[in-house]
């Protein structure tokens, strides 16, 4: 989904969000020295969410399918088992910027001196869908995007993905889960096929209410969006930088 007046973009796959909410960056690396059973759990979280945008980037760096599966799920492995954050900054840092770096690191130089998981040989800590990442991957734009610029468009839609699918479950659970999906084209800016009055009628509801249901509805997309932010950045004061890079990344698609 895209915050109000941004591009439009296809909503993403139903699945419930809630327990992210506790997953911060922050906490990874305030516990990655001294506590993990807290900050493994919570990497593993953020390696589950986030993973799509390297394998698009190494896609886009020209390998294959089978290899850009095999690079990303060792990479989140090695990122865990050997605690890679423990060479992280605790006073600084962005979650994307910091998988990224150390990605390419990875892919540079790791991979061809070691490759200790070998296809179907132990059981990863990460489980990536190779074949659900191909199926995406083959819906990227053909474009002559750089491997860096697809990975930030990835991890921006990756965020607004987060952001509506925790909107969409407040939502249900608050018994409004048709009235959400009648109305979610409206937030992502598609082209409805029918009117507010129109999906009014059905709940019995005026015009009226239904433009101050989405217009709260996107208030509350934007609150979201930023708590999302919030989680992969080390403070508040970089939630500001981290959007307005959010919002570069889609003007860039």
């Amino acid at each position: 989904m895209s915050p109000p007046d941004q591009p439009q973009r296809q909503p993403p796959a139903p699945g419930d969000a809630r327990e992210f909410r506790t997953t911060h960056w922050s906490m990874v690396l305030l516990a990655r020295r001294d506590d993990t059973v807290r900050a493994e759990p919570a990497l593993a979280e953020l390696c589950r969410v986030y993973w799509y945008p390297l394998y698009a980037y190494v896609r886009r760096l020209g390998r294959g399918p089978e290899d850009a599966q095999d690079l990303t799920q060792e990479f989140f492995a090695r990122l865990i088992e050997k605690r890679w954050l423990d060479r992280v900054d605790q006073e600084r840092g962005k979650f994307r910027s910091f998988l990224l770096t150390a990605f390419k690191h990875f892919v540079a130089g790791e991979w061809h001196r070691e490759r200790a998981f070998k296809r179907g040989g132990g059981q990863p800590l990460i489980s990536l869908d190779g074949g659900e990442a191909e199926d995406r991957y083959k819906l990227e734009p053909a474009d002559p995007l750089t491997p860096e610029a697809i990975y930030d468009r990835r991890w921006a839609m990756t965020v607004l993905d987060q952001a509506l699918a925790r909107l969409e479950a407040e939502q249900r659970s608050a018994g409004h889960a048709e009235r959400f999906e009648a109305v979610k084209d409206c937030l992502l800016g598609a082209e409805a096929d029918t009117t507010l009055a129109e999906v009014g009628a059905r709940f019995a509801l005026s015009e009226g209410a239904m433009k101050s249901s989405v217009r709260r509805l996107r208030e509350r997309y934007r609150g979201l969006l930023r708590d999302e932010i919030a989680q992969t950045v080390d403070g508040p004061e970089g939630v500001d930088e981290e959007l307005r890079s959010l919002l570069a990344a889609l003007r860039r698609a």
